[in-house]
C-alpha cells in the first residue's frame, strides 16, 4: 500500500484581496489564474498534462488573507509535483495573450457571482461591516479593475508581495 500514499506540496503566499489598493482590486486572484500559463520551460498545456497524466491535481486559490498553489499526487510523484509547482512560481512568463484570454475567464467569473444571492449577500454584509477597507471588495475584483490590469501591472505586484518572508512551503 505504500505505492498509493499521497503527497501534497502548497506554497502559501501572505498576499490576498486585503492587501490591494483599490485599483488594484482583483490582481491578486488574476495573478492565481496567470501563473499556471507558461514558464520557460512549459507550455500551459504542458503544465497541466504533466500533473494529470500521474493522476495528480495542480490548482491554486486566493482569499482575503493568501494564495495558494498547490499540487497532490502519488508519493512516488513527489519529485514531478515539485518540480511543476516550483517551475509554475518561480518561471511563470505572464505572456500577453494568456493574460487576455484569463481577463475574459476571470470577467465571466465576476458575471456569476453577481448573479448568485448567497454571493450576493456576502458581498452586502462585507460592505456593510468593512466600508471603505479592502476587506469590503470582491476578491475577484470588479470588471472595472480586472480590465484595466495590464502585465506590467502584475510584475509590480510580485516584486511588492512575492517574496521570502510572506512564503511558506508546506507538504505532507
Amino acid at each position: 500500500l505504500d505505492q498509493f500514499r499521497s503527497a501534497t506540496v502548497g506554497i502559501w503566499v501572505e498576499n490576498g484581496s486585503r492587501y490591494e489598493t483599490a485599483p488594484e482590486n482583483g490582481i491578486s486572484h488574476f495573478l492565481e489564474h496567470v501563473f499556471f500559463k507558461g514558464t520557460k520551460r512549459r507550455s500551459a498545456r504542458k503544465i497541466a498534462e504533466e500533473i494529470e497524466a500521474v493522476g495528480g491535481i495542480l490548482n491554486a486559490f486566493t482569499g482575503r488573507e493568501l494564495t495558494c498553489y498547490y499540487a497532490r499526487v502519488l508519493g512516488t510523484d513527489l519529485p514531478l509535483a515539485l518540480d511543476v509547482l516550483g517551475d509554475v512560481f518561480c518561471e511563470s512568463t505572464f505572456p500577453p495573450d494568456e493574460i487576455e484570454r484569463e481577463r475574459t475567464v476571470i470577467l465571466s467569473e465576476i458575471a456569476e457571482s453577481e448573479d448568485s444571492p448567497d454571493q450576493q449577500a456576502q458581498q452586502l454584509f462585507d460592505n456593510a461591516l468593512w466600508p471603505g477597507h479592502a476587506l469590503s471588495r470582491p476578491i475577484c475584483g470588479t470588471p472595472e479593475t480586472v480590465s484595466g490590469m495590464q502585465r506590467d501591472d502584475f510584475l509590480k505586484f510580485i516584486a511588492d508581495r512575492y517574496r521570502a518572508d510572506r512564503i511558506v512551503v508546506a507538504a505532507a
